[in-house]
């Protein structure tokens, strides 16, 4: 394996922690947030991408994705890894909000576009392309001329973790960035999480899990659909991980059908409303038998079997 280039990297004089910051300071964002830090402009989804790119807040991420970018791997020889936090990429006008978990180590890290250069983004990007929302259905990297109509993709962290799974603190200090997408992306009617990780992030930015109870909320699972009090809709889905897709877990038909009722939703063509804000509507399992998704719990404490399954 022959290390790589790393997109912007220049030769640092004196010491420091690897991870950014100066020495004699370890870890000295580590509990400093975006939102929290005045020198941080979020104004704009431009201001939003420069301060994402830049930032350093958290030293095991960054660390791990400078490694990841100088070391290589054999197959991407040659190629100039990104290494960088990964911005969000899509339509500023977009009514369909897509919401990763966080960038490939050999993937976005190396490309700078998240989704992009794993099989993820192969899954993600040929289903956006197949249902309107992308003019071609792949994406190799910055420049290859994809654009994304309507639609706007992001993720709960921008940095590559280490076996995919960022800490909470980390998804935490991350967080700021999809608020204030949230906040500037005025047009979104429909919100896709993928994964259970970016669903609990969009309930958390939401709020929803301040304002609801436990036995409220939307529960988690694969066509699961509800009814936003501000009149949005919010699907979920498996994540089309390898681990989902190579088992079966999720399958194209299974993957297909979240992105027909997206396209759906977001031209209006809906004739499923529920009638009552936050209850399931019709779920797009592909198990007949299980057509509605699991309705939360009328008694505190307790949950349904079917609640039970929708979190496994």
């Amino acid at each position: 394996m022959t290390a790589s280039r790393i997109h912007g990297e220049r030769r640092k004089s004196g010491k420091g922690d690897g991870a950014g910051h100066p020495a004699g300071r370890p870890g000295a964002n580590r509990r400093r947030t975006a939102a929290r830090d005045p020198r941080i402009d979020l104004r704009s989804l431009a201001a939003v991408e420069r301060a994402l790119v830049a930032c350093e807040l958290c030293p095991r991420l960054r660390a791990h994705c400078l490694a990841i970018a100088r070391a290589g791997k054999r197959a991407f020889r040659g190629q100039t890894y990104w290494g960088k936090p990964v911005p969000s990429f899509g339509d500023p006008r977009a009514r369909l909000l897509v919401i990763g978990l966080a960038p490939a180590a050999h993937g976005g890290n190396r490309t700078g576009r998240i989704f992009t250069g794993d099989s993820s983004g192969s899954w993600l990007y040929e289903a956006l392309h197949r249902y309107g929302f992308a003019n071609q259905p792949d994406s190799t990297g910055r420049g290859d001329g994809l654009r994304l109509d309507d639609c706007y993709v992001t993720a709960a962290a921008h940095c590559a973790p280490p076996a995919n799974k960022p800490t909470r603190e980390e998804l935490d200090r991350c967080r700021p960035y999809l608020e204030a997408e949230l906040r500037l992306l005025t047009e979104v009617r429909v919100v896709l999480a993928l994964g259970r990780i970016g669903w609990e992030s969009w309930m958390k930015v939401s709020r929803l899990t301040a304002i609801l109870s436990p036995g409220e909320r939307p529960v988690f699972g694969h066509g699961a659909e509800f009814l936003l009090p501000d009149g949005r809709t919010l699907l979920s889905s498996y994540h089309p991980s390898r681990q989902n897709t190579n088992t079966g877990k999720l399958t194209r038909p299974m993957w297909h059908r979240i992105f027909a009722r997206a396209r759906e939703l977001v031209d209006g063509n809906d004739r499923r409303r529920p009638a009552i804000p936050l209850s399931p509507v019709a779920s797009i399992s592909p198990c007949p038998d299980a057509s509605i998704s699991p309705r939360p719990s009328n008694r505190p404490g307790r949950k349904s079997a079917l609640e039970r399954e929708a979190r496994r």
